[in-house]
Parts: structure tokens; sequence; C-alpha cells
């Protein structure tokens, strides 16, 4: 059982049912897995819209398709549900910025360069690759909705990523 000051503060394994245990220790545990971090926008009739995500995945190459899961607790959420077209950014260590500016608000696109692509969708400007996408299809994935889509345009530069690991930014480390 994980104590108060959390499940990994312990220097043995600990091995529990996620369905019973608090949703605390099963969050930690999927922490573990460091993923890189991006936004997606999409255009709305109020104006650009954007979010802080790490629930993205890709797919297949041919078809390009990729992946990613809104929460559906999200106020965002409706807004991404009924989205044809948006564009995925994958974030570099040096946009920190932009991974913050997103995770507060919906609407920080004035803090930062962006353009407008096909579709009217937004394309923030200076990101390791932005997948400019046509969902293709959605799956109750729970609390979340897995959207696939099929990648129509892909804009990349070299660069470090911004990674993100238990509950913490930063960088990437060769293996020595």
């Amino acid at each position: 059982m994980p104590d108060d000051k959390g499940p990994f503060m312990t220097a043995h394994p600990l091995s529990f049912d996620p369905a019973t245990e608090d949703a605390r220790a099963f969050r930690e545990a999927l922490g573990q897995f460091g993923t890189g971090v991006t936004i997606v926008t999409c255009a709305t009739a109020d104006g650009p819209l954007g979010i802080t995500a790490n629930s993205f995945a890709s797919v297949s190459l041919d078809p390009p398709l990729v992946l990613w899961a809104p929460a559906k607790s999200s106020s965002r959420y409706p807004f991404y549900a009924a989205a044809e077209h948006f564009a995925i950014h994958v974030i570099g260590a040096d946009q920190l910025d932009h991974c913050k500016g997103f995770a507060r608000t919906g609407d920080a696109f004035h803090e930062f360069d962006w353009t407008t692509g096909a579709h009217g969708v937004p394309l923030l400007d200076g990101c390791l690759s932005c997948f400019e996408c046509e969902k293709t299809a959605e799956h109750d994935g729970g609390d979340h909705t897995i959207i696939v889509a099929r990648v129509t345009r892909v804009t990349t530069r070299p660069g470090k990523p911004l990674l993100f690991h238990g509950g913490a930014y930063g960088g990437f480390a060769p293996a020595s």
C-alpha cells in the first residue's frame, strides 16, 4: 500500500490492482514512462485553441497515421472532439514556455509566433515537428477519447526534445 509520501518513496517494488488502488498510485506508475511533450491545436468558432499533451503516438507509416487522447474531463475536450482538422506540435527543449502556456490556458497564442495552416488550424512556429492532421477515427478510451488521424503535412527541424517524466520536465541525455 502506498503511504502518504507517494507509492514510490520505498526501495521495495509495489504491486497493486489499479482498479482498486488510489488513482494517484496508478498515475505515478504511469509517470515512470518518460514521454515527449506536444501541443495540439485546432480552430474553433471562438478562435485558435491549444492544449499541452503527452498522449501522442505514431500508429502507421503507410498510411501516415498518428493518435492522441484528450481527457473527457477537460474544458477543452468538446472542441477537440468536434475538430476534423488539428495539428500536433512536438515541443523542443527550448520551448518549455510554450508547454506551460498551453497547459494553463488554451488561448496562449498571443505569447508565441504562429501562422494559420490549412482548414484554419493554428500552427506554432519553431517546434521540432508539426503534424497537420485530419481525423479518421475515434475510440472510447475510458476517461479519454483516442483520436486517430491521417497526417497530411509535416514540418520538422533538428533539435533536442522536451521530455516529461515523474511529473517533471527535462531533457535527453544519451546513454553512455
